[in-house]
């Protein structure tokens, strides 16, 4: 009688939960609709035409990456496109629709397709390509001009491209209230523009037990200490910069973050750090960004040195130990 059961071994650990991929990335989509909707109010068509740019992108990545690898696309799982709408909210609105293209086409073709496909990625995808085509604009400066006949220019633009939160406190501006910050304020990157619909996001992900609140708590919470200690205005700091979109939404990403929960802490704690370190000695631009990639790489050392210690290990002996042990047996 042929047997058609098969054994599915994978490396520890392993998770039990109800939720599948899609479902998981569909209800982070879910999370992200209303600052989304926020840039659209504010940002109008070029919002629009940036998510466009980069769902359609992200999209038409997989499909081919897969094709070339001989593979079959899995867009119905959604992470693809989950990591577009990511891509489109680290962005300016007014960002170059070839920007968005390319930050979108490294961050599904790169850094996640070509380092091994869902679940492999070492980084978080949608800050890979981000960072990445802020760190080679310089040589591709060239595609500004060759695509400068194909911008697309939806109305007046004056309004949009005003200093961003960070950057207006870093040059001693008049700085908008705490309520315009928290509620809605069209400063910087699209996924800038409300903490408040970010936080209403988080809630409905930390509800929905696909985040917990070590990491982004650890992250809030060292910013707004060390900004203290520095002299720096700890709410600004919190609500500015994109801070809680990276807390809540990219270190959290269950791939590129620790799952020990001590580990999950000290991660938290390293990228808060390394923020305030960015935007107090470097500049307000993308320390969010650079502090959670950073830290991405230090993930597999930070579960090392937290992991759970085995029963079937033995335990470590010490020299003292090993001296009682050996008098005993001579007794």
């Amino acid at each position: 009688m042929s047997n058609s059961q098969k054994l599915v071994a994978t490396a520890p650990p392993h998770l039990k939960a109800e939720n599948t991929v899609s479902q998981a990335m569909r209800d982070v989509i879910i999370a992200l609709i209303p600052v989304s909707l926020v840039a659209i109010y504010f940002f109008t068509f070029y919002a629009i035409i940036t998510f466009a740019v980069c769902l359609g992108t992200a999209a038409l990545t997989e499909i081919i990456f897969r094709r070339v690898a001989g593979k079959k696309h899995t867009l119905n799982d959604l992470s693809a496109l989950l990591t577009g709408l990511l891509v489109a909210l680290l962005l300016p609105a007014t960002a170059p629709w070839w920007t968005a293209a390319l930050a979108t086409l490294i961050a599904v073709g790169v850094a996640k397709e070509i380092m091994g496909g869902l679940g492999w990625n070492l980084f978080n995808p949608a800050l890979f390509g981000r960072v990445a085509v802020l760190v080679l604009a310089p040589w591709f400066a060239f595609m500004s001009t060759g695509f400068a006949g194909l911008s697309i220019n939806v109305g007046n633009v004056d309004v949009y491209t005003q200093a961003t939160p960070l950057a207006m406190m870093q040059g001693g501006m008049e700085m908008p209230g705490y309520g315009s910050m928290f509620l809605a304020f069209p400063g910087g990157a699209m996924g800038e523009t409300s903490a408040l619909a970010l936080l209403l996001g988080a809630a409905f992900l930390i509800y929905k037990k696909h985040i917990g609140w070590r990491i982004p708590v650890s992250i809030i919470a060292t910013v707004f200490v060390l900004s203290l200690i520095t002299g720096q205005d700890p709410i600004y700091h919190v609500l500015a910069g994109g801070l809680l979109l990276g807390a809540f939404y990219m270190a959290t990403d269950w791939v590129t973050s620790p799952i020990t929960d001590k580990g999950k802490i000290i991660f938290g704690i390293a990228i808060g750090v390394l923020i305030i370190v960015f935007r107090v000695g470097f500049g307000p631009t993308e320390g969010v960004a650079f502090s959670i990639l950073i830290m991405n790489g230090f993930v597999p050392f930070i579960e090392r040195v937290t992991k759970r210690p085995s029963f079937s290990e033995p335990k470590p002996t010490t020299a003292r130990t090993s001296a009682q042990t050996a008098s005993a047996g001579k007794s």
